[in-house]
């Protein structure tokens, strides 16, 4: 993986994870934004995938990321 693509994969997560808080009305930096967007990213892919759905560009990474992050972050306040 190139630097390049570290750093468009950082602030995608970084987008995803501060838009999913918003969403979510949760608190957290930037840090927590790039964490809780790029495992989003994960479970995004994996959920829509098993739906049968796929988004291409930068704006369905994006899209992809954010459900995964509210899913996430759902888990989040339903365990702590």
């Amino acid at each position: 993986m190139t630097t390049e693509a570290i750093i468009i994969s950082l602030l995608i997560g970084a987008v995803a994870g501060g838009l999913a808080s918003f969403v979510m009305n949760s608190k957290g930096g930037i840090i927590r934004n790039i964490i809780i967007g790029t495992i989003g990213g994960i479970i995004g892919s994996y959920v829509l995938g098993l739906l049968g759905i796929s988004w291409d560009g930068i704006l369905g990474t994006i899209g992809t990321s954010l459900i995964g992050a509210c899913i996430l972050i759902f888990i989040g306040k339903l365990l702590f």
